[in-house]
């Protein structure tokens, strides 16, 4: 009999490999493109498990599953006068190279997302279908207005709501309840003030969210039943499979956006204090989230890699030493300066930006295995 944890181990293994390709990816693809010299494309680090040459670059397999990397020629700079090297190309080229990894990997989110949505019988709306029984947000409060079956949501204090993950995220942020809203009713917008709904204490944590207590209506998707013509001519159901398309693409984006928003404002309530190092997942809480999601389904394993990928996509491209948005700042020092930093003060910039990373790390992944130990 397989063991669950050995499955889910592997499972974890096969996310973050693809998750490391694509973004390492980027940066070849972008190098190869601008004509720089890549000396080697490994996945995972450590100890080489396999290697091949081909043409210029090396290609291997390491040992750790922990990430991976594009060594470039001259990417550390230095006095290396090879036209091919990476310092020797245009700022704004190598800025590009650096930005490629993480754009890759919100790419690879909205990839995912399309096939989740284009899989999925119904596409979200933002239409009210109903409440449930304990609802608030269907009632008068204090002078407050209130939310009707049928209405639109268009926009969350201020800010629009194109699919139902953007409600979600925007009542998210309503900690006292309380939020304003634009709403469509009877074909007319209207505004409403002080909408009121329940509040709760989120799971694992301190902080109070809102509990949303309606839903939306779904809509057909078309290519959730690709064959069925249902009565329409050849070229009428291949137009209408055309129109569908656009619709998922449309839904995978805004659902992508999303997700992009939500993991930037959690970054920035972690650099504000608002969630503590203990609330953070490292490597091993990732990994048993991911068996977790295996378990329940490829649905809910598809949508923690969305967030996953999207994750490092955004950390990537922090303005943060050893990161590589870190060093697009430092392309910008340099632009600034009219000359490059010295290969030793950017690499001990990057140095200790890579240990304070891996103490971070370090430090997570002791909460991780702790919540383990004690089941939490």
């Amino acid at each position: 009999m397989i063991d669950i944890g050995v499955v889910s181990i592997l499972v974890a293994i096969l996310v973050f490999g693809v998750i490391i390709f694509v973004h390492e990816l980027g940066h070849f693809m972008t190098a190869k493109m601008f004509g720089v010299q890549v000396n080697e494309f490994s996945i995972g680090m450590g100890p080489r498990l396999l290697k091949f040459g081909k043409g210029e670059t090396e290609y291997s397999l390491r040992l750790l599953p922990i990430g991976g990397f594009c060594a470039m020629e001259g990417e550390d700079g230095g006095e290396d006068e090879n036209p091919r090297a990476f310092h020797r190309k245009a700022k704004w080229k190598r800025a590009i190279i650096l930005v490629a990894g993480g754009f890759m990997n919100i790419v690879l989110g909205f990839v995912v997302m399309y096939f989740m949505t284009a899989t999925q019988p119904l596409l979200s709306t933002t239409i009210i279908s109903g409440f449930d029984s304990q609802a608030v947000s269907n009632q008068v409060h204090d002078g407050g207005d209130a939310l009707q079956q049928g209405d639109k949501i268009l926009k969350i204090n201020n800010t629009r709501c194109n699919v139902d993950t953007d409600i979600v995220f925007e009542l998210m942020r309503a900690e006292d309840g309380k939020v304003d809203m634009l709403v469509e009713r009877d074909g007319q917008q209207v505004q409403l003030r002080n909408v009121q709904f329940a509040t709760e204490i989120a799971e694992g944590t301190e902080t109070s969210v809102v509990r949303i207590d309606f839903t939306v209506y779904g809509r057909d998707n078309t290519l959730s039943h690709l064959f069925d013509t249902q009565g329409r001519s050849f070229w009428g159901h291949v137009g209408h499979i055309f129109v569908s398309i656009g619709e998922v693409a449309a839904e995978s984006f805004f659902k992508t956006v999303s997700i992009v928003k939500l993991v930037w404002v959690l970054l920035i309530d972690i650099i504000t204090g608002k969630y503590g190092l203990n609330e953070l997942a490292g490597p091993v809480g990732t990994t048993s989230a991911i068996g977790e999601a295996a378990s329940a389904g490829l649905s809910s394993l598809l949508m923690i890699a969305v967030f996953i990928t999207i994750n490092l996509g955004i950390v990537n491209l922090l303005p943060f030493p050893a990161l590589d948005g870190g060093r697009v700042v430092l392309l910008g020092l340099e632009a600034i300066r009219r000359k490059p930093l010295s290969p030793k003060v950017e690499g001990a910039i990057n140095l200790v930006g890579f240990g304070l990373l891996m103490v971070l790390i370090v430090v997570v992944s002791f909460n991780d295995i702790a919540r383990l130990i004690s089941g939490g």
